[in-house]
């Protein structure tokens, strides 16, 4: 099973996120991960995945530059029909608390659902998760570099840590999906 973790990350607060979803999803026997930032990342790896993971840092409430432009070269993979029924899932830091995480997530999810994706949040069940409230992906408020806010960096590490939670529940729910699936076609 291949799960292929995409992110753009500017100071390294997404890419630590990334990481983390990484190390969770590699939790689960049979799991292969691959991680790229966007400017290394080829669109054409993505036919050869189960699950995809795409995130970024939230610029005023919507997906980064970077991702949105490679997101955006994927109309050959959406003409072809190769990410339908791939799982998908998505991340975002922001810099304040009120910072677009929502939108954010919700943009980055619009694309898989155009491209035939399902997609994979974090339900309230997941420890921490109920608290923290990120239910469609994983979003993180990072942070100041300069602060000695501890709220802010016990937020910050929290959500770190759900990620993992995040990792591990895709690659879950992909090896469920490739059982079932593989189960179907022997009928």
């Amino acid at each position: 099973m291949k799960i292929y973790i995409v992110y753009d990350s500017e100071v390294g607060h997404t890419e630590k996120l990334a990481r983390s979803i990484a190390k969770g999803a590699k939790n689960v026997e049979g799991t292969e991960v691959f991680i790229n930032h966007v400017n290394n990342a080829n669109i054409r790896d993505l036919v050869h995945m189960d699950a995809i993971i795409w995130g970024c840092p939230g610029h005023f409430g919507s997906i980064s530059s970077g991702l949105k432009a490679w997101i955006d070269k994927l109309g050959s993979l959406w003409a072809e029909g190769n990410l339908v029924d791939k799982i998908g899932s998505v991340f975002c830091t922001t810099a304040t608390v009120h910072g677009g995480i929502e939108a954010t997530l919700l943009n980055l999810i619009t694309p898989m659902l155009h491209q035939g994706m399902m997609v994979v949040g974090l339900p309230a069940n997941i420890p921490g998760n109920a608290f923290y409230g990120s239910y469609y992906g994983i979003g993180v408020t990072s942070p100041d570099e300069d602060t000695e806010d501890e709220l802010s960096h016990s937020l910050y590490d929290k959500g770190i840590l759900l990620g993992e939670s995040l990792g591990k529940r895709v690659a879950n729910m992909t090896k469920i999906f490739l059982t079932g699936k593989e189960y179907l076609s022997r009928k």
